[in-house]
């Protein structure tokens, strides 16, 4: 899934993969919190980011970078999101 979610919604980069060194790279983000499926969300399109990121909910941004050729993946970077509890 992540491989398919690399190839439809991820955002590309210029990165080179470090282990087969033939495919590019593309970062995934997925957003976790309240209300979320459990296995996270992928975004798709940065208005979907901007919306959840609106609620006002506590939520956790994970960015991955995977390479759709060999499957390869690295968390980047956790970030928090939400307006958390007025």
């Amino acid at each position: 899934m992540l491989r398919r979610n690399a190839v439809e919604c991820g955002t590309p980069t210029t990165e080179t993969c470090p282990i087969c060194e033939e495919h590019e790279v593309a970062h995934v983000t997925y957003v976790f919190g309240p209300r979320l499926p459990s296995h996270g969300r992928c975004i798709s399109t940065p208005g979907e980011l901007a919306r959840l990121d609106e609620r006002r909910v506590d939520l956790s941004a994970y960015v991955v970078e995977v390479c759709a050729g060999c499957g390869w993946n690295h968390l980047v970077r956790i970030t928090s999101m939400g307006r958390g509890q007025p």
